[in-house]
């Protein structure tokens, strides 16, 4: 039961179906208020699809970007349902009140359903319940890190003994100061085998709003990293998921500015812990940076300000710069007291215009079906290739800004970075 799909499969058709039912049910009732309860579902529904993104992203500041259409169109029936569930209660007998109570909460789930089909960020009964089996990291496999020289394709051959393993763990802000919720490690089967190699790492951040366990969960991490070890002769990075913001709401674009020193604590206190606490390969040119949305963001930020540790990086549906608000005068007032020309300084697209990266590959990936974040990929990556980047692009049919897009593209990002991260040996074919 708890690996029944909730993006695919039967479930979330039966649901739509129950949703439909229910609405249905609530549009019949007739008498006294029926027309004026109707009306009014029709006009909160018709404003939550017209104003929510204008509220969200223009007015309050709490979205960089606006909500999907297909998202806004569930929302809002959501909504209407709810009216007509609340609009139901007066003038009606008790069992008609509780009929419209029950098929309300239908027609709630029903939509809370489509959404999550479209964002995919509880693929599961059980990810949805919360019933991983995540526990505290207890130690490394003991040997200590130190640089290799050589691929770790050509120095392991296995067997792995032991199985893969998602394990959680405090990373302290000792330089940088700041707060960060418990990073999520992915440990290979290779990793936690008593034959264990130094592997490399990938350093991987979520969207935002989100945190660590997002990967986990919508992004069925373990899952797609064993997917990439099964294609790599049993071999994947040591995968840590770090929290550049520290809360669900906060939003620090993964810089050093007014409102933390996020950039130094990416740069700093993440790889001097990784390297004390998990034994791994130390050479940083086996080292990568991902990320998902905000988090792809903050992975070209890291190549393009940090091509030294992370020359090697992952954007999955990246914005073009990082941005608390949709006004972009708003988020240099916010984090850089209104400077413009220091903003303007750390940003990917001036790095890209000013400098030189041949030593840098980079994997672009985005959902066919969002267009702006298409049009930013183009931008951003044909700048990466001007600057000298290897560059890589993907687009994913049919996919919009849904974890889609990180299930489908992570592992041939892996792929195209196996030959720089060590996965894949000199000569390999």
């Amino acid at each position: 039961m708890g690996g029944l799909s909730l993006v695919d499969g039967w479930l979330p058709i039966v649901l739509l179906a129950v949703g439909g039912i229910a609405l249905f049910g609530l549009l019949t009732r007739w008498g006294r208020g029926a027309v004026v309860t109707v009306v009014l579902a029709v006009l909160v529904a018709a404003l939550a699809y017209a104003g929510l993104n204008p509220l969200l992203v223009d007015a309050l500041d709490l979205l960089p970007e606006p909500l999907p259409r297909q998202v806004l169109i569930w929302i809002a029936l959501g909504l209407g349902g709810v009216v007509l569930a609340v609009g139901s209660l007066f003038g009606t007998r008790p069992g008609r009140k509780v009929l419209a109570l029950v098929c309300g909460l239908l027609v709630l789930v029903s939509a809370a359903s489509q959404i999550n089909v479209y964002f995919q960020q509880y693929p599961t009964v059980s990810a949805l319940a919360g019933t991983g089996d995540e526990r505290s990291f207890a130690g490394g496999h003991g040997a200590p890190s130190r640089p290799m020289t050589t691929p770790v394709a050509s120095r392991w051959r296995g067997p792995a003994t032991a199985p893969s393993s998602i394990e959680s763990a405090p990373i302290p802000g000792t330089v940088s100061g700041f707060t960060a919720r418990d990073a999520q490690l992915y440990l290979p089967a290779a990793y936690n085998s008593p034959n264990a190699p130094l592997l490399p790492v990938l350093v991987l951040v979520a969207g935002q709003p989100g945190g660590p366990e997002d990967w986990v969960v919508g992004g069925t991490l373990q899952a797609l990293m064993d997917d990439v070890a099964e294609r790599h002769g049993g071999l994947a990075p040591v995968t840590v998921v770090v929290d550049p913001n520290g809360a669900d709401g906060n939003n620090t674009m993964c810089m050093d500015s007014d409102i933390a020193k996020a950039d130094t604590y990416l740069s700093v206190d993440v790889p001097r812990w990784i390297q004390a606490n998990l034994g791994v390969d130390s050479n940083h040119a086996h080292w990568s940076f991902g990320g998902w949305s905000f988090g792809g963001t903050c992975a070209l930020q890291m190549a393009t300000r940090h091509p030294d540790l992370y020359p090697n990086f992952v954007d999955l549906a990246g914005e073009r710069e990082p941005a608390i608000s949709a006004d972009r005068t708003q988020t240099i007032r916010i984090a850089f007291h209104g400077d413009t020309a220091a903003f303007d300084a750390l940003t990917p697209l001036t790095l890209l215009a000013q400098r030189r990266y041949p030593g840098v590959w980079g994997y672009f990936a985005c959902g066919g079906e969002e267009q702006e974040v298409g049009a930013w990929q183009t931008e951003v990556s044909t700048a990466a290739q001007r600057a000298g980047m290897t560059v890589r692009t993907q687009v994913v049919p049919g996919q919009g800004h849904s974890w889609g897009v990180p299930h489908a593209s992570l592992p041939p990002a892996m792929d195209f970075l196996g030959p720089r991260l060590g996965l894949t040996a000199p000569n390999a074919r």
